[in-house]
């Protein structure tokens, strides 16, 4: 039987809910609030064991179809998943660790980052409902480090859709930074002189200005539901490969604006087996405190730290989470209603883990186990190693961790620590050759405002 078409709320409910086509376009609701399905379709535990023998390709057709009637239908949707995830999803044992302990290495893609998954799937969707449409989108995403470069790379030459992408001039690696300057065509980069809260400020308000009425604005950052949806798969085939017998898992997501963490709730709350969602920070601790006292406090500006995708002082899909937890938290982290704390102390366990914290992990990852980390999936590790400290009958447990990007795009770090070179995958190679181009903004809002009427809005 066909999936009904699901509708999509804004979490400020200052509208009316759209279609996931809309909801895709518009990226944010025009009341400055996050789309949110109305309804989570249900994965069955026969469900599941269905999946457990299906490739990667398979397990995301089945799982976004119960997204995406109504918008795509099936034939299509399969097609693009094959095409989307051609690559590896490695679960990699960590040896010397507890028994059933595995990294999930979500860093084969494209771009050798998690934002793979999403990107890629979210430029087919895209792509496949403007097909014809005359008019152009003009995509803005904001990026800490993975995001911009991995949106980038999947609208590269797609037609109809220009990229514009603001990066934080300061707290990317040069890796990270090459991917997105280097490419051109429909692919504007711009380097902030501020944080990443600032480029996602800049973002946000340019969605809610009239000013810019005549452009066909949309987000590819996770505050567009389409990220979220791909990124709810992984957890999926993670489970379906490694459980045994509908066993429970733990999963340890290094989080910083909560996209990949919400992809992990939507799991959940879709009917994966999910005992408890470790939430691994780093110095930017507003979210574990939250979770401890119920209070929340941005961090403004926002901490830097050697895991540099995850400098968020105040992540938007926060405003998700609460949500889902019958709570509603507005655009600037206005708690207008309290979540229901019990529930999410339940399912989530919130750490931040500080640099020499991280640092620690990288070297005792290798020492001990011979595993590779970057500081993202350092601070997933290093979180699932505090939370067995303090709950040491879950070693018994299904444990997965989060690797979200390659070794290889912090190559200083990784030779000062370890002392070798981490072998460059081919999304990395030759970066260092190939010129740049970027301009430069600061943190105001108007210069933003008038770049983009100057090169888009009299198309």
């Amino acid at each position: 039987m066909d999936p009904e078409p699901i509708r999509y709320y804004s979490t400020n409910h200052g509208v009316e809910p759209v279609t996931l086509r809309e909801a895709l376009l518009f990226g944010q609701a025009a009341d400055r609030g996050l789309f949110m399905p109305e309804r989570l379709p249900t994965l069955t535990a026969a469900d599941l064991a269905g999946l457990a023998s299906r490739t990667y390709p398979q397990v995301a057709f089945e799982v976004l179809r119960r997204f995406t009637a109504g918008m795509v239908d099936d034939a299509c949707l399969e097609a693009l998943c094959h095409d989307a995830y051609s690559y590896d999803v490695p679960l990699e044992k960590v040896a010397g660790g507890p028994t059933r302990l595995y990294l999930m290495r979500l860093d084969q893609g494209p771009t050798a980052s998690f934002k793979d998954f999403a990107a890629r799937m979210m430029a087919r969707w895209m792509g496949h409902i403007l097909a014809g449409d005359p008019q152009e989108l003009v995509i803005l995403t904001a990026t800490s480090g993975d995001t911009g470069s991995a949106v980038a790379h999947a609208y590269y030459g797609v037609p109809g859709i220009r990229i514009v992408v603001l990066f934080p001039l300061e707290e990317v690696s040069n890796r990270q930074r090459k991917q997105m300057t280097t490419l051109g065509k429909n692919v504007t980069t711009h380097g902030v002189d501020g944080k990443f809260d600032d480029c996602q400020a800049l973002v946000k308000r340019a969605f809610a200005d009239p000013a810019l009425s005549s452009i066909r604005l949309s987000s590819a950052n996770s505050i567009n539901i389409g990220r979220l949806l791909p990124q709810a798969v992984y957890y999926v085939y993670a489970y379906t490969r490694l459980a045994r017998g509908g066993e429970p898992v733990v999963f340890s997501v290094p989080s910083g604006n909560f996209g990949d963490l919400m992809g992990s709730v939507l799991a959940l709350r879709m009917g994966l087996p999910i005992s408890r969602i470790l939430i691994a920070t780093n110095s930017n601790d507003e979210v574990p405190k939250f979770l401890e006292t119920g209070r929340y406090d941005k961090i403004v500006p926002s901490r830097v730290c050697l895991s540099n995708a995850m400098n968020v002082g105040h992540p938007s899909n926060l405003a998700r989470l609460v949500d889902v937890y019958g709570g509603q938290m507005d655009e600037t982290g206005d708690l207008k209603r309290a979540p229901d704390l019990t529930a999410m102390r339940r399912d989530l366990w919130s750490v931040s883990i500080d640099d020499a914290q991280t640092r620690a992990t990288i070297k005792q990852a290798y020492e001990r186990h011979r595993v590779v980390l970057e500081p993202h999936g350092a601070v997933g590790l290093a979180g699932l190693w505090r939370y067995l400290e303090a709950h040491p009958d879950a070693a018994r447990q299904l444990l997965v961790s989060v690797e979200t990007a390659h070794p290889a795009k912090f190559p200083e770090e990784i030779q000062a620590l370890l002392g070798l070179d981490p072998p460059v995958p081919p999304a990395l190679a030759g970066l260092e050759d190939k010129p740049e181009h970027y301009d430069r903004l600061t943190t105001h809002y108007e210069p933003f405002r008038d770049l983009l009427l100057r090169d888009f809005g009299g198309r």
